[in-house]
């Protein structure tokens, strides 16, 4: 016994305070990581579509916000940027967010429609360039399986090889094939199409006026210099970003412009703050119910430093053991969120180490005010 390190055997002596302190520790872990995790999923689910674009540089308006609000711009710039050495080619990209026909429910629900030219694809999806034919026919879309919503037949018609029949705006349209993005908090899902079909579906828009060109350079071309090559002589109605700051664009959009990210944040420090209280309550309890023995043992000799790194030692051991249940239940509360909103919500190291390295905090940070009555405390005193 004597090997035991006092800390631990002040954690487990009562068993029930133990508990009790790795529950308040599991819940207050929990409460980080779905915090955590629905911040990045919020960045990452709206920045899918910028990911999966094919380009090196992207142009947009000044105005432009996030990939539902892009504003548009004079399609003669696209002529314009095309003409600059080093520049390989440069397509049209439409947007608009738009609620359309539910093809299993007949419900409207929100959907991202996206438009190009279908004579070469500017998305890195396999499903889109599988059905670039299709999309040349009139009225023929492709859907995002991804989608959150109730699609359990569309998608298996459409794996199927058949064509799913659906409306938007009263114009019928056909649904020819699958490709996957997923769900974000902007929209419920996405639809491509060709550009002539984008604006068949979407009469009140000019082919005159685009919401991004995408840029493809020459190999040898640094992006970054064509940046401000492009930016200095072409007018100021248009942005030049590469496809890394066009993503910034959504994300700082979602940070700073909506409460949603403010609010995660918030919810991780109230977490953190939740289980720096459950733990200083516990440790100030044990110091409370020990602290005759704390005090025999300054009598006899040891200090106040050695009776610190007990204490911090108890609150290292209250981390550890709290935080492995809460990084299991946070795992599959990731596995179910994930199933029921298409959500990208995945567990990763750096999220579990950035929360493990909180908890470790938390627990230290309990330790140094639990411990402020044990500095004080006078053997005599305490006889």
């Amino acid at each position: 016994m004597s090997r035991i390190p006092l800390a631990w055997l002040q954690v487990s002596r009562e068993r029930n305070r133990l508990l009790v302190a790795m529950a308040g520790i599991a819940f207050a872990d929990m409460l980080m990581f779905m915090q955590l995790g629905f911040r990045t999923a919020l960045y990452d689910s709206n920045t899918q579509v910028h990911r999966s674009l094919r380009a090196d540089l992207v142009l947009v308006s000044p105005l432009a916000r996030n990939i539902v609000s892009m504003m548009n711009f004079p399609r003669r710039r696209l002529y314009q940027a095309r003409s600059f050495a080093g520049v390989q080619s440069v397509e049209a990209l439409y947007t608009d967010s738009r609620e359309w026909k539910n093809p299993d429910t007949r419900q409207n629900e929100g959907i991202l429609f996206l438009g190009f030219n279908p004579e070469k694809s500017v998305f890195n999806l396999p499903g889109v360039d599988r059905n670039l034919d299709k999309l040349k026919l009139p009225d023929m879309v492709l859907f995002d399986q991804g989608s959150r919503g109730q699609y359990t037949h569309t998608i298996a018609a459409l794996e199927a090889g058949k064509v799913v029949p659906t409306e938007i705006r009263s114009r019928r349209i056909k649904v020819a094939g699958l490709f996957m993005v997923g769900a974000s908090f902007a929209a419920d899902g996405n639809v491509i199409t060709s550009d002539q079909n984008f604006l068949r579906i979407f009469p009140d828009r000019k082919q005159s006026e685009v919401n991004a060109g995408l840029i493809t350079l020459e190999p040898h071309v640094d992006p970054m210099q064509m940046k401000q090559i492009l930016q200095a002589n072409l007018p100021n109605d248009v942005r030049v970003m590469t496809l890394a700051e066009f993503a910034e664009l959504e994300k700082v959009y979602w940070q700073n412009n909506t409460p949603i990210g403010f609010i995660f944040s918030l919810g991780t420090v109230i977490g953190f703050i939740v289980g720096a209280v459950i733990v200083y309550q516990i440790l100030s309890s044990d110091v409370a119910d020990h602290l005759s023995e704390y005090a025999t043992l300054k009598a006899i000799g040891y200090g106040d430093r050695y009776l610190l790194m007990v204490v911090f030692q108890e609150a290292l051991i209250l981390a550890a053991l709290g935080f492995v249940p809460g990084l299991a239940i946070s795992s599959g509360l990731y596995a179910l969120t994930r199933g029921a909103t298409n959500l990208p919500l995945f567990m990763t190291v750096s999220r579990s180490v950035t929360v493990f390295l909180l908890t470790i905090s938390m627990c230290l940070l309990s330790g140094i005010i639990a411990t402020r009555k044990l500095r004080a405390a006078d053997p005599a005193d305490i006889f």
